[in-house]
């Protein structure tokens, strides 16, 4: 996000996780907990947002704040011929 747009940074002033609300519930987190998520390629801290949108067992971040980029957690292989990501 560019931070300048004010209309978006009232609408979503701060990165977010989304998660599914059976599976927060499993891991004792509630809605608006700074959350950490992890993988091989890094890791990030973000709000916790529970919704339905997200399917049981799978998270969705948000990507474009700096302060929480998403793409630290993917790795940075890409397709030998296509020259895409993994």
């Amino acid at each position: 996000m560019s931070r300048r747009s004010a209309g978006l940074e009232r609408r979503a002033p701060s990165a977010e996780v989304q998660v599914n609300p059976i599976d927060a519930q499993c891991f004792g987190r509630v809605d608006q907990a700074l959350l950490e998520v992890a993988s091989r390629g890094g890791r990030i801290r973000a709000q916790a947002r529970m919704t339905e949108r997200s399917p049981r067992g799978t998270v969705f971040a948000t990507f474009h704040y700096a302060e929480a980029a998403a793409i630290l957690l993917t790795l940075d292989a890409v397709d030998p011929v296509a020259k895409i990501p993994g």
